[in-house]
């Protein structure tokens, strides 16, 4: 079964995971896989994915805005200073996700985060640094051929937990690889593979 789903009424193709929710579908086209710079948005994203553990992307994104709102636009030296009071604030907030384990992570995560900042390590460069700077470029056909976890975000996800990070293992490190456009997974039908390519 071909990973790409038949043209859209907008004649393009993309990939299949996305579907027709038309949330999904601008998050397909206008995010996943874009190479993103910023170190702030990539803490962003590299704690949501955290989130995501255990439930469909599709569930996070929905909740994205309110994620933002909850914690503060996601500003790592905001969230470093977290007590116990803001804990029990995430907690009661039915807009997230309430995992008390996942919280906590973030927490910890901007801490890690932080701690870098200040050894004059930047987090973007330090997270590019694992692909040379540029985005690997796969061309997968099948969904079969897409792999959970690869050496790489192996051993990506072993030096994040080394520094402090939490909720960074292979497979959540995989998929982030991928929504940042450290890695091109876009399946080779898909519109998006050949603009990013060029891009």
């Amino acid at each position: 079964m071909s990973d790409v789903a038949p043209p859209y009424p907008d004649g393009k193709r993309r990939c299949r995971w996305c579907g027709t929710d038309p949330l999904y579908v601008a998050y397909h086209d206008q995010d996943w896989g874009v190479p993103e710079r910023d170190s702030r948005a990539l803490y962003e994203k590299l704690v949501l994915d955290g989130f995501q553990a255990g439930l469909a992307w599709i569930t996070i994104l929905r909740k994205r805005e309110a994620f933002r709102a909850a914690f503060e636009g996601f500003r790592p030296e905001r969230i470093a200073n977290y007590g116990e009071a803001d804990i029990a604030r995430l907690m009661a907030d039915a807009g997230i996700v309430r995992s008390r384990a996942k919280i906590e992570g973030a927490v910890k995560s901007a801490r890690s985060y932080l701690a870098m900042q200040e050894r004059g390590e930047d987090f973007s460069d330090y997270l590019w640094g694992f692909v040379g700077g540029e985005p690997l470029v796969n061309r997968w056909t099948s969904p079969a051929e897409v792999p959970a976890s690869t050496p790489l975000s192996e051993t990506l996800s072993k030096d994040l937990k080394k520094r402090g990070f939490a909720f960074c293992g292979p497979v959540i490190v995989y998929a982030f690889m991928q929504a940042v456009g450290m890695v091109n997974d876009h399946v080779v039908d898909c519109h998006r593979h050949a603009e990013l390519t060029s891009a």
